[in-house]
């Protein structure tokens, strides 16, 4: 089985499973916060080609605008159902979308914005020939990102300690996948996901 036909059998299902759960957050958010269901930010995938991402909105509108990209424990750009999708990753659920569509892999590095990506140098741009997935090891590693940067006081602290504290391991972890990929390696690191998540 190859592991985009693995994501194309497997989205499909999850997208038609969790259809009414998904319904449900949509309509959530549509009346607790205006602006639209959807966060269609622009990610770099493979080689390094742009694609919007689909993510249930968490924040307030034109929140890119206020601050960056990072976000820290108790962002006042969050919205009140935000917190609650943001704190069981429920946000990324619309990304099984990008996986049907074949932009994103089940498996693979996490999508970064284009000002990050191209901070990527020499080895370890192989981060971007393959396709960014939902999760890998640098997933796992730092599923709480939020709680990491949750010390800073402004946008500028938080985008300081992402790229300090954050990002060097990070990339190291996406590298490490790149190198091993295999499909057993990406059913355990879902497996590992469901865990850490529930």
């Amino acid at each position: 089985m190859t592991k985009r036909f693995f994501d194309i059998i497997f989205s499909g299902l999850e997208l038609i499973i969790l259809s009414p759960l998904l319904f449900t957050f949509a309509l959530i958010i549509k009346f607790t916060s205006p602006g639209p269901v959807f966060y269609r930010g622009v990610r770099a995938g493979l080689n390094f080609k742009e694609f919007k991402i689909y993510k249930f909105r968490t924040m307030v509108v034109n929140a890119d605008e206020i601050g960056g990209p990072s976000t820290r424990e108790g962002d006042p750009r969050v919205t009140k159902i935000g917190k609650f999708l943001r704190k069981y990753k429920l946000d990324e659920l619309p990304q099984l979308i990008n996986v049907f569509k074949g932009e994103m892999s089940l498996v693979g590095p996490r999508p970064e914005v284009p000002e990050y990506a191209k901070l990527y140098q020499s080895e370890e741009k192989i981060v971007y020939t393959i396709r960014p997935g939902m999760t890998d090891y640098a997933s796992l590693w730092d599923i709480n990102e939020a709680e990491i940067l949750k010390d800073a006081r402004t946008f500028e602290e938080t985008e300081k300690i992402y790229l300090e504290k954050i990002r060097p391991e990070k990339v190291r972890l996406q590298m490490k996948y790149v190198k091993e990929k295999s499909l057993w390696a990406d059913i355990k690191i879902l497996w590992r996901t469901f865990l850490e998540l529930f």
